[in-house]
């Protein structure tokens, strides 16, 4: 017997809306049609015409938690995750002890499951810790990275001879490595160029187009030379010298498959890898926000990388639309208020982003900047498929497949205010911008957001573990934590 049946939805097929239901039990989809003739359910919802699709995978966010837990926490972050239609992210390594071993592994996989109302992986650092990368992939590392090639938050830049090293270690691993592609030394040149500089772009400046470029160009010349070449993704790419660069090197693979856009197969091979195959994310700040944000924003719009022009931006629209680019994450990096208030050289680089993710989005699609198809590719299929996220049951509503969904009315548009929103730092870049956001938000068939409130249990988020996890001869996985370890 269904545990849920949702009546009176739209699903999208074929290029249209069509009236359809959905059956849910024990938390998966185990069926969608226009009309079931069944009595017998648990629970029926009504959608009210509502709009149906998968709900969002946001591959990359900082949580904060353990450590900065003052910017953000697994609770916060998720609860904001749910309430803006993200059921599922990947948190990345720079918290406070950094993902670096099985001690900071282990500290923040507690805090998440104690925390957290969506589920989550856990990406493992990389620094000088070349030793600890098996370690961190048996515990359950979803991918490796971001992977710093400059100076950002948290400190864990490395050097091109320790890429060259890990990206090895990564390879022989048939791991992902998730790339911060920047360029130190033009970025260390700049700063000390325009050190008097005092302009509200100067971040844009000292970290220009030809910073990342540089960066992505190094990093495939590393990755071929590696002695087993890495799968790479690009985080958070921003501007149009490198997504031409990424799109010549994986030029010569082969068709892209049923996701979309997605360049080579999943699990690839050494001559493929070390050839480019490659992904990549773009951020909404850099499809819809650029340098004529800057004096309006000041210091709030500094991130890295940084603000693009707006010539830029609408390059990236169109990558995003065409295929060069793979899928769009947030890069939630929240920082607080009076941390951001100061000298654009001292204020922190980051903002907010999991909530504004999908309703900017879905908003682009009422501004016909991207058909709604196109939206679900790169913000659900594409990253389940790219980080591995489909064996556990992410992306594609479908039979089968978790139910994980978000509802929304499409003619619903509304400002984005940040006192409306849910995480910790209590402010957003998007203050005043156009958001469709969910009227309803399910997490494996549970609703976790109602339209107005998150009403899921503090902790109900699942960990989805990388292929690399290994479990004991008790068939306990030996991410088991100490119950005393804080």
């Amino acid at each position: 017997m269904p545990d849920v049946l949702i009546k009176n939805t739209r699903i999208l097929s074929e290029g249209r809306l069509v009236p359809s239901e959905i059956l849910i039990e024990n938390g998966k989809i185990t069926g969608i049609s226009k009309e079931f003739r069944i009595s017998d359910y648990n629970e029926i919802i009504d959608a009210q015409n509502a709009v149906a699709i998968p709900a969002g995978i946001d591959g990359h966010v900082h949580f904060r938690d353990p450590g900065l837990t003052h910017k953000e926490n697994w609770y916060t972050g998720s609860c904001s995750a749910a309430a803006g239609g993200v059921t599922t992210v990947l948190e990345h390594p720079n918290t406070l002890p950094p993902v670096i071993d099985k001690t900071g592994f282990s500290l923040k996989l507690k805090r998440a499951l104690r925390k957290s109302v969506i589920d989550f992986g856990i990406n493992g650092g990389v620094t000088d810790n070349l030793d600890k990368l098996s370690e961190l992939w048996r515990l359950g590392a979803s991918v490796f990275g971001e992977i710093f090639m400059a100076e950002s938050t948290g400190g864990l830049n490395i050097s091109k001879k320790t890429l060259g090293s890990a990206l090895s270690q990564i390879g022989r691993l048939d791991a992902l490595a998730c790339i911060h592609a920047e360029d130190e030394e033009l970025r260390l040149s700049n700063e000390k160029l325009l050190s008097q500089d005092t302009s509200v772009d100067v971040h844009s400046r000292i970290r220009p187009n030809e910073c990342e470029d540089i960066a992505v160009s190094d990093c495939f010349q590393i990755n071929r030379d590696a002695a087993v070449p890495a799968k790479l993704h690009f985080c958070h790419i921003s501007t149009p010298e490198a997504v031409s660069r990424i799109a010549d090197a994986r030029r010569s693979l082969s068709p892209l498959n049923s996701a979309g856009n997605v360049a080579g197969n999943a699990a690839g091979n050494a001559a493929g890898n070390a050839a480019g195959n490659a992904t990549c994310e773009v951020t909404p700040h850099h499809l819809f926000l650029s340098t004529k944000d800057y004096p309006r924003l000041g210091t709030l719009g500094k991130m890295n990388p940084p603000l693009r022009t707006p010539a830029d931006a609408a390059f990236m629209i169109s990558a995003l639309n065409s295929g060069a680019i793979d899928a769009v994450a947030s890069d939630h990096a929240p920082h607080t208020l009076y941390e951001k208030e100061t000298m654009m050289r001292l204020a922190p680089s980051g903002v907010p982003g999991v909530e504004t993710l999908m309703p900017l989005m879905l908003a682009a699609v009422r501004k016909n900047l991207f058909t709604l198809e196109r939206v679900i590719q790169v913000t659900s299929q594409n990253p389940a498929r790219i980080f591995g996220l489909e064996r556990h049951g992410k992306g594609f509503m479908q039979k089968g497949y978790d139910a994980d969904l978000l509802f929304f009315d499409p003619k619903s548009v509304v400002l984005i205010k940040s006192k409306n929103l849910h995480t910790e730092c209590d402010w957003t870049p998007y203050e005043g911008m156009d958001g469709i956001f969910p009227t309803m938000t399910l997490s494996r068939g549970e609703t976790v957001w109602d339209g107005s409130q998150v009403i899921a249990k503090k902790g109900r988020g699942k960990f989805l573990p990388g292929p690399g996890l290994k479990f004991d001869e008790d068939g306990k996985p030996v991410t088991e934590y100490d119950e005393d370890e804080e």
